[in-house]
């Protein structure tokens, strides 16, 4: 059996609905989405035929707070311009990612709107919603009368963030994570803007650790699984995921081959049963709203060319909840080191 987490009670619409979970799928996929608020993961065993659930969630990493953010901050963003923020009372953050970044930073009182991507922690859902990522809406935006924007490259349209911009309200957009080494990188900029930076230290410090002691297990293991990350939305989207999905970095990191990258995918590709069939892979790894829409692993593992593959033949399914996997944030390390005990059972003992 695979230990794996739920739920999500949302389904994107296409294949832009990756991107709520983090940078990586913003490459591998594309389009507009929206993805609507939701409960935050539980553990669950999804891999057939039983399946059980924990009544906790994984939390994720917080900091003793300062006394009161030190003001005015300055910041570099994604362009390499310095911008001035003086005052975080009141917050808008543009991707769900970066939300879940500021609430580890203990800011989350702060927040006044998030984009329907930020579904972690569970207080997120509840602020107002200023539309999808990126489909954002600029008098919506303003109406929450921020203080301070805080987002990344992903967030849009372009217009949009213009117009944010003239209203006078300083907006600090990030460049998005692209490996794990940069996870640090997202915290500590989100707290330097925030006016926290030594919370950030000390949050990045702490989720360095975690992600380096999953990494040090992973290089116990005595078993390499071929591993498959399958991008799924009902009947109507199933994909291989491959290079620069964000999943193959977690794949490797987790001591796994990702055998669409090995395949040569890079972003996605169509699934068909000659992919499946030429792939081999020993697990299945998706997303547990994906393996929702298709009916849980029941209706997965009746995918043409499923059952001629190890993965389908021993019902070796894994399924995470998106922005856990692939947020890349504070709870890295901990998803990590779950995806690393899942692939490799001679680990738990």
């Amino acid at each position: 059996m695979f230990p794996a987490r739920s739920a999500r009670r949302a389904l994107a619409i296409g294949l832009a609905a990756c991107l709520a979970a983090g940078a990586f799928f913003a490459a591998a996929c594309g389009g507009d989405d929206d993805d609507d608020a939701a409960t935050p993961p539980p553990a669950a065993t999804t891999a057939a035929p039983a399946a059980t659930a924990s009544p906790t969630a994984t939390p994720a990493p917080t900091v003793a707070a300062e006394a009161r953010p030190v003001l005015p901050a300055k910041v570099t963003d994604k362009d390499g311009k310095e911008i001035t923020v003086s005052d975080v009372s009141r917050i808008v953050v543009l991707n769900g990612d970066l939300t879940e970044v500021v609430y580890a930073l203990g800011l989350g009182e702060n927040v006044v709107g998030v984009d329907t991507s930020a579904t972690y922690p569970p207080e997120a859902a509840q602020k107002p919603k200023i539309g999808y990522q990126r489909s954002l809406n600029a008098e919506g935006i303003l109406s929450l009368q921020p203080t301070v924007i805080i987002g990344s490259e992903l967030a849009g349209p372009p217009a949009v963030i213009e117009q944010i911009k003239s209203a006078g309200v300083p907006v600090v957009l990030f460049k998005t994570v692209a490996s794990l080494d940069d996870v640090s990188r997202k915290i500590t900029d989100v707290a330097t803007a925030l006016g926290v930076p030594n919370r950030g230290k000390l949050l990045a410090e702490q989720t360095r650790k975690e992600i380096g002691e999953a990494v040090a297990l992973a290089k116990k293991a005595t078993s390499k699984p071929r591993v498959v990350f399958l991008y799924l939305r009902g009947s109507t989207t199933q994909v291989i995921m491959g290079k620069g999905s964000g999943a193959d970095v977690l794949i490797t990191a987790a001591g796994a081959i990702d055998a669409g990258a090995e395949a040569g995918v890079t972003g996605s590709k169509p699934l068909t049963p000659e992919a499946l069939v030429a792939a081999q892979p020993d697990v299945i790894l998706v997303l547990t709203a994906g393996l929702q829409s298709v009916g849980g692993v029941d209706g997965l593992l009746q995918i043409p060319g499923m059952a001629q593959t190890p993965a389908g033949q021993q019902k070796r399914v894994l399924d995470f909840d998106d922005q856990y996997l692939l947020g890349l944030g504070p709870r890295a390390g901990k998803a990590l080191m779950d995806l690393v005990k899942a692939l490799h059972p001679e680990l738990k003992g």
